[in-house]
């Protein structure tokens, strides 16, 4: 049987700060984006999702790809 090693060094939180600021979007503005279109959120929990000590859950990843325009793939690159 052949083992396979899982990679661990995806940080979604860093992904999302950096794409957020290469798009030039504050936290507060990311939030109020994501409150308006449906997902729960505040900015507490965005700083703690972008230190990578909060998990983030689908739903609130869905709306930051939507509301940052960006992908799946990006959010998810290896560092």
């Amino acid at each position: 049987m052949v083992e396979q090693k899982i990679k661990q060094d995806i940080c979604i939180g860093a992904n999302i700060r950096r794409i957020r600021k290469e798009n030039g979007i504050k936290q507060t503005e990311l939030v109020r984006l994501l409150q308006l279109s449906g997902v729960e959120m505040t900015r507490e929990s965005l700083v703690k999702i972008e230190r990578g000590a909060q998990h983030i859950q689908a739903s609130q990843l869905r709306g930051i790809r939507d509301a940052l325009k960006t992908s799946y793939d990006e959010l998810l690159a290896e560092t």
